[in-house]
């Protein structure tokens, strides 16, 4: 398959993943803010190497998800049509979701 299938499924894939994330999002976002107990408890959950590894992932599913939206919408107004134009856009959402996840995992892990 082309690049630009592969960048196309990723951007699926990661709608999904980022859309199953959002009711523990909201959980951990409620527990913490329920009082400072609760919030050092939320806190101590990302000193788990699993969870950290789990935001990174999600990190990388939001930033590929960013990014190959805003290429789908350009390609909507017909900027970036041409076949190797799409290609070197494809190639560079790819790179750009693997290096935000990247320096996330830098930083997180």
């Amino acid at each position: 398959m082309p690049v630009g299938a592969w960048t196309s499924i990723g951007h699926r894939v990661t709608g999904i993943l980022l859309a199953a994330a959002v009711p523990a999002g909201v959980y951990l976002l409620d527990l913490s803010l329920r009082s400072e107990q609760a919030f050092v408890q939320v806190q101590g959950l990302f000193d788990n190497v699993a969870v950290k590894a789990v935001a990174v992932i999600l990190l990388w599913a939001l930033s590929h998800h960013l990014l190959a939206g805003i290429r789908h919408l350009l390609s909507d107004f017909n900027v970036g049509s041409p076949l190797r134009t799409a290609r070197r856009s494809a190639w560079m959402v790819n790179a750009g979701g693997v290096a935000v996840a990247l320096l996330a995992a830098g930083v997180l892990l």
